[in-house]
């Protein structure tokens, strides 16, 4: 029996074994470093968070560590250690400020494609444990269309992409869209792509960018596109940064903390109208490990 089919197994045998809700994955993005993208991911989870909804974010941007950073929490265990040294979820989830779980992703992800049955359990098992314990999974990616980013990309069925004014985030935005566009696992029909608009001087500012990038896409690329919102340049979210606290918490009142409260309800709204199937970490990461050899979808 090959890997796939092993897969395909241990995910149907979990599905039996538990009716239990799947979490919600949102999947955050950028063309390039540098536009926000980690700092949309961790406020939007605290303000998701303080709708009353379970989040944890997992950092998937291996080496650069940006959301213990951000939040000034050093993890004791991750992603790693989960495959290798067999800590379980709960072990490798640290709490960040507002009791926003997160998990750093390590090297964690490049040795699932080779694990054997045993470890597959173990990993299916222990990830069905993570959609159980959050509601809202948020998953900070690396900027850029590298192929691990791409992986991620392709597995996700909620995607922000951040993009900033500059000519050249909308320029490596398009590059972006047109790379997960061309990959062979790509599917449009099941993927929502929403630009975030960032460091904006006005809310119609962000708008107009969202205009410019998906007048290219809807003529080149199958891709959709959507607009999610706009968060304005604010003095106080960079303070909030060289303090490692979220903007959200340190200040809720700023111009930023509000608007990313206005994109959370947003993107809860949506849940609320039915409009988001909900695939879970589960499936998610059975996306990535099979990769072109047989993609599955848990419904």
């Amino acid at each position: 029996m090959d890997q796939a089919e092993q897969l395909r197994n241990i995910i149907k045998a979990k599905k039996q074994s538990s009716k239990k809700p799947v979490a919600r994955v949102i999947t955050v993005t950028s063309g390039k470093g540098g536009v926000g993208k980690s700092n949309t991911a961790i406020n939007l989870a605290v303000q998701i968070k303080k709708q009353g909804e379970k989040v944890v974010i997992l950092d998937a941007d291996f080496g650069l560590a940006n959301i213990e950073i951000m939040f000034g929490s050093v993890p004791k265990y991750n992603l790693g250690d989960l495959i290798n040294q067999g800590k379980t979820i709960a072990e490798i989830i640290t709490k960040g400020p507002n009791d926003v779980g997160f998990i750093s992703g390590g090297s964690g992800i490049s040795g699932l494609a080779n694990l054997d049955k045993d470890n597959l359990d173990y990993i299916i098992r222990n990830l069905a444990a993570l959609d159980r314990v959050a509601d809202v999974i948020i998953i900070d990616t690396g900027a850029g269309i590298a192929d691990t980013v791409l992986e991620f990309l392709v597995a996700s069925g909620e995607i922000i992409l951040v993009t900033t004014p500059e000519p050249t985030s909308i320029t490596d935005s398009y590059s972006l869209l047109k790379a997960l566009y061309t990959h062979p696992d790509f599917r449009a029909e099941g993927t929502k792509i929403m630009m975030l608009a960032n460091r904006v001087a006005k809310e119609e500012e962000g708008e107009v960018l969202y205009s410019k990038l998906n007048t290219v896409v809807a003529k080149y690329l199958d891709v959709p596109l959507t607009y999610l919102g706009a968060i304005p340049q604010d003095t106080q979210l960079v303070d909030a940064v060289m303090q490692q606290i979220p903007v959200s918490i340190k200040n809720p009142k700023a111009k930023s903390a509000l608007a990313y409260e206005k994109i959370a309800k947003r993107l809860m709204e949506k849940e609320e109208g039915n409009d988001i199937t909900k695939r879970g970490i589960t499936s998610f990461f059975s996306n990535i490990v099979l990769g072109k050899k047989d993609r599955i979808e848990v419904k």
